[in-house]
């Protein structure tokens, strides 16, 4: 790298995108060519809002394979339930790689894998070479990811700002598991976002009431096999019962091989994802979404902005029909009750 690296802050893309996706799809917003740029646009503010949460020194951001993945070619019913994605997402995805290679960002798409792996990789990885790791996703999978290298900025409504950064203290507060029983956890609980159906009775609370009796779900999958003594007391005679089937066994693994992410992809840390970027693409890229220019060259580029450069350079296309939600008129009061009568006299 041209920098030293403290922090590598790795993006989940496919996670932040699909969020801008939802929630700016009423502005309409279009590049000069007509195509559609509202999740991409969104993408980019929060990447920068990231940066600045983390003081990160690198960026990498990871997508899904759009074209072939190992788990659906292994598991056919690993997110089969899902609707085809809308043809105006399916473009943004693609262009948000060309955009953030032009902004000189490190993007990876690993061939047959998901932006998961690329984090995990990342994790893995970074510690290696001395580097800490924040990661930016709305999934909770990327909790089981958590150690001392290793924070999650957990996105949530509200944006980057309002997101928890979570260390391994803060998780065990969220979750009730430390992040080297989070796998188990979901794996206990399932994940119908992935069609991943969990051991009956077993929701986040039950699993981690049974995690913090029992450490391991092999463990309590065993003692539920040998009478289940330590289960009954953990969750009671009728979870315990089903932990003791085979069908509980079964699903448990499953799913626990499911999540299991990749940590091996070649992430390039050692390529040209470290910052400063060059200001000139980050004003291009920023200036022709319509995006506070200045903001991003101090955070991207680690430097002030060029005296007299303009905020703002877009020649984009905003819907003339779209209109943003008015501000709610602050509740109505009711009148204050007439005073009472007065009784008698004050002399």
């Amino acid at each position: 790298m041209s920098t030293p690296v403290t922090t590598v802050l790795a993006v989940d893309g496919n996670s932040l995108l699909h969020r801008a996706f939802h929630a700016s799809a009423r502005s309409g917003f279009r590049t000069a060519d007509g195509r559609p740029a509202w999740a991409v646009r969104g993408l980019l503010s929060q990447l920068v809002a990231a940066v600045d949460r983390a003081m990160a020194d690198a960026v990498v951001v990871g997508f899904d394979d759009p074209a072939a993945s190992v788990r659906r070619e292994r598991w056919p019913t690993y997110k089969a339930h899902r609707t085809p994605k809308p043809e105006t997402l399916v473009e943004q995805l693609d262009s948000v790689v060309t955009v953030l290679r032009e902004l000189g960002v490190g993007v990876v798409v690993p061939v047959g894998l998901e932006a998961d792996d690329v984090l995990a990789s990342v994790a893995a990885q970074a510690p290696e070479a001395g580097f800490r790791t924040v990661l930016a996703t709305s999934d909770r999978d990327s909790f089981a990811l958590v150690d001392e290298h290793t924070r999650v900025l957990r996105i949530l409504n509200g944006g980057v700002d309002a997101s928890p950064l979570l260390d391994p203290a803060r998780l065990a507060l969220v979750t009730g598991v430390r992040p080297d029983q989070y796998l188990d956890l979901a794996a206990l609980r399932g994940d119908a976002s992935d069609n991943l159906p969990g051991v009956a009775g077993f929701g986040a609370k039950t699993a981690a009431k049974l995690l913090a009796a029992l450490d391991t779900g092999a463990d309590a999958l065993a003692d539920a096999a040998a009478g289940g003594e330590r289960c009954r007391a953990a969750v009671g005679p009728a979870r315990a019962r089903t932990l003791g089937t085979e069908e509980a066994r079964e699903r448990f693994y499953l799913n626990r091989e499911v999540m299991a992410m990749v940590r091996t992809v070649d992430v390039g840390l050692a390529d040209a994802c470290a910052l400063p970027l060059e200001e000139s693409r980050v004003r291009s890229v920023f200036g022709r979404h319509d995006l506070f220019v200045n903001g991003a060259v101090r955070a991207l580029c680690l430097a002030e902005p060029t005296p007299g450069a303009p905020e703002r350079t877009t020649t984009s296309y905003v819907d003339p029909r779209w209109r943003a939600a008015p501000t709610p008129a602050p509740p109505r009061l009711p009148p204050a009750p007439a005073p009472a009568p007065a009784q008698g006299t004050l002399f």
